[in-house]
C-alpha cells in the first residue's frame, strides 16, 4: 500500500477497496448488448432482491459461521490495508467510538454517550465495562494512543489523511474523550469511527507491535464481540466469541472467512455445501449462485459510486463541449441494465442516496438527487457538441481501469464502441491496481473513479471532489463558497441541499461524469439468516444479526 499524505492522493483507502469486490468478467455478448442499446434493455436476468431472512429463528446456537471472500487478506488492519473486505472482517473485532447502525446513523461504540458541544468540539463518554479481548479494561489513554497511531502515515497509511482537521485530541475526564476541530465540518463526527477511520486497540498491542499491527505476528486486540485466533495471509482467519463482550451473546461461536481469489473454485466450493455466506459475488455469476441448491443471493446498494473524471486542465477536456460530447455518448442505462444486470442504479449525483440516513429514504433521496441537470443518451447531440469543440474532426484518448473491476473495463469498451461513432477513439487499457492508482496520482485527462462511501455522510465523496486538490483539477468559486457555508451548516437538511445546489453547478461545467452507483450481492445457505440486513448492515456489528434458521 501507498503512503496517504494528502486528501487528493488516488491511494486513499476507499479506492484500494474496489481491489477486492469480487465483481466478475462479463461476456462479449453483454458488451455487444450494452453498446447502443436502449436506455430501458433487458438482458432477461431479473433481479433477485431477496431476503437475508431465512425462515424461522430457531435459537439455537451456530458452531462455525463459514464465511467466503473473494480476494485476500495479508493485513487485517484498515489502516494498513483497506479492501472494503478489511473492514467487514476487523469490524467484528475492534470498535472505535462510535459505529454506524443498518441505517447509516452514527451510533455509540465504545462511547457510551457524545456530544457535539459547539461546531468543532466532539465530547465522548467511554463505557465503564468496556474490556479489550486479553481483560484490560479500556482507559482514555489507550483511545488515544490509537488516535495517534491513526494519524501516523507510517502505522496508518491508509488513514492518516482523514485526521488532517483534528486540532487535539485531550482526556476531559477519567473516562471523557474530547476531539477539537480545526474548523466546522459536520463530517468531523464520523471519524471516530470503525466505519471510517478509527480503530482502539490497547496502548501495549502498539508499543508491541510498531507498524505491524494487523499481522499474524501482531494480531488486532480490540473490544468487538469476536477475537482473533488464528490468521494465515492470503488463506484464511479465524475468531471466536470474546468473552469480554458487553452486549448479547451472538450466535456464532466462531467464524472462518475463507480467502478465496478464483471465483470459478468459490463457486463450486461453495455448491459443495463449503461455506455459509460468501460475500461479494460476482455480478457476472450471480445467475449461477442464484441456481445453486439452498442458496439465497440477496442484493443491496454498497454506497459505491462510479463515474468519469475529466482533467479540466487536460486538452482536449478542457473544452466543455468535448466533455459534453463524451457525456451524451455514454450510455449508462444501458450499462446498468446488460453489464450490471440491474443490479445497480443510475448515478445522477456523487452522493449516493443510502448516506442520507435519518433525514431521507433512499427513495426520497434519490428522487431529490435526480433534479441535478443531467445528459441524455443522444449520439446527434454528441456529435452536436464534438462540433463546436476545439477538436471537431475528433480525436484519440485513452482510459484506464483497474484489473480488480472487469466490469468497469466491459464498460469502457461499450463507450469506445460509441465514441467512436462520433469521432472520438478511446483506447481502453486494463491496468494492475497499483499501477492503475499511481497512474491516476498524475491527473490522466480522462480517468475512472470507483469509490466506495463507507460512512452515512452525504458529503464523503463531494468533499474531495469539489475541495483542494481534487482529481478533476477543477475550481468554481460559487461551489467553494457553497461547500464552505456546507462546512459550516449544523442543520442536516440545510447541509444537504447545500451539497446538492454545489453538486448541480458542478453538472453545467461537467468536470466529472457520474455514471453509475453500485450494488454488492452475498450468498446465504438456507440454515442461515441475517436479520434487518440493509446497505450498511456489514459495516456494523453483523454477527450479532446472524441466526440459525429451520
Amino acid at each position: 500500500m501507498a503512503d496517504v499524505h494528502e486528501r487528493g492522493v488516488y491511494s486513499r483507502r476507499r479506492l484500494l477497496k474496489a481491489a477486492v469486490t469480487g465483481v466478475g468478467v462479463f461476456s462479449t455478448a453483454a458488451l455487444l448488448e450494452a453498446c447502443g442499446a436502449g436506455s430501458s434493455s433487458s438482458n432477461g436476468t431479473k433481479p433477485s432482491n431477496g431476503s437475508a431472512d431465512a425462515g424461522a429463528d430457531t435459537g439455537k446456537g451456530i458452531e462455525v459461521l463459514r464465511v467466503s471472500l473473494p480476494g485476500s487478506l495479508s493485513n487485517l488492519y484498515p489502516g494498513q490495508e483497506s479492501g472494503i473486505l478489511n473492514y467487514y472482517v476487523t469490524g467484528i473485532c475492534m470498535e472505535g467510538l462510535v459505529g454506524v447502525d443498518a441505517a447509516g446513523k452514527i451510533v455509540p461504540a465504545l462511547a457510551s454517550a457524545f456530544e457535539q458541544t459547539s461546531p468543532t468540539t466532539f465530547v465522548y463518554t467511554l463505557r465503564p465495562d468496556a474490556r479489550f479481548h486479553d481483560g484490560t479494561p479500556v482507559t482514555a489513554d489507550d483511545v488515544l494512543h490509537s488516535i495517534e497511531m491513526a494519524k501516523d502515515v507510517k502505522v496508518s497509511p491508509s488513514t492518516a489523511s482523514y485526521w488532517a482537521n483534528l486540532k487535539k485530541a485531550e482526556k476531559t475526564g477519567d473516562a471523557e474523550i474530547t476531539l477539537t476541530a480545526k474548523t466546522a465540518d459536520v463530517s468531523f463526527a464520523w471519524l471516530p469511527s470503525n466505519a471510517d477511520a478509527l480503530w482502539i486497540a490497547p496502548k501495549a498491542l502498539w508499543d508491541r507491535a510498531k507498524t505491524g499491527i494487523g499481522t499474524p505476528q501482531a494480531l488486532p486486540v480490540g473490544t468487538g464481540p469476536y477475537k482473533v485466533t488464528s490468521f494465515v495471509p492470503d488463506s484464511y482467519v479465524e475468531f471466536e466469541r470474546a468473552g469480554t463482550w458487553r452486549g448479547p451473546e451472538p450466535k456464532p461461536a466462531k467464524i472462518r472467512f475463507e480467502f478465496v481469489p478464483d471465483e470459478n473454485t468459490r463457486l463450486l466450493a461453495w455448491k459443495a455445501g463449503k461455506a455459509d455466506m460468501a460475500l461479494n459475488v460476482p455480478l457476472a455469476q450471480s445467475g449461477q449462485w442464484e441456481s445453486a441448491s439452498d442458496t439465497r443471493v440477496v442484493y443491496a446498494p454498497d454506497r459505491s459510486y462510479a463515474g468519469l473524471t475529466f482533467n479540466v486542465r487536460a486538452k482536449p477536456f478542457d473544452d466543455v463541449h468535448v466533455r459534453k460530447a463524451i457525456a451524451h455518448a455514454v450510455n449508462r442505462e444501458a450499462v446498468v441494465a446488460k453489464i450490471l444486470r440491474g443490479h445497480g442504479q443510475v448515478a445522477t449525483a456523487m452522493s449516493t442516496p443510502e448516506q442520507f440516513g435519518g433525514l431521507w429514504t433512499p427513495q426520497e433521496a434519490a428522487a431529490k438527487l435526480g433534479g441535478i441537470p443531467q445528459y441524455a443518451y443522444d449520439l446527434e447531440q454528441a456529435k452536436r457538441e464534438l462540433a463546436q469543440s476545439s477538436v471537431p474532426q475528433g480525436f484519440s484518448a485513452s482510459l484506464s481501469y483497474p484489473n480488480t473491476g472487469p466490469h468497469l473495463g466491459t464498460a469502457a469498451l461499450a463507450f469506445a464502441a460509441d465514441l467512436k461513432k462520433i469521432g472520438i477513439t478511446l483506447d481502453v487499457k486494463e491496468l494492475p491496481i497499483e499501477q492503475w492508482l499511481a497512474e491516476l496520482n498524475d491527473f490522466p485527462p480522462l480517468s475512472y473513479m470507483w469509490y466506495f462511501n463507507t460512512t452515512g455522510d452525504p458529503g464523503e465523496l463531494a468533499a474531495w471532489f469539489l475541495g483542494d486538490g481534487n482529481p478533476a483539477q477543477y475550481t468554481n468559486k460559487n461551489i467553494a463558497a457553497t461547500m464552505a457555508k456546507a462546512d459550516g451548516e449544523a442543520d442536516p437538511a440545510a447541509r444537504a441541499q447545500l451539497l446538492i445546489d454545489a453538486q448541480t453547478t458542478q453538472a453545467a461545467d461537467l468536470a466529472y461524469l457520474p455514471l453509475w452507483w453500485g450494488q454488492a450481492a452475498v450468498a446465504f445457505g438456507s440454515a442461515v439468516g441475517i436479520k434487518d440486513y440493509s446497505s450498511y448492515t456489514l459495516m456494523a456489528d453483523w454477527p450479532s444479526q446472524v441466526y440459525a434458521a429451520q
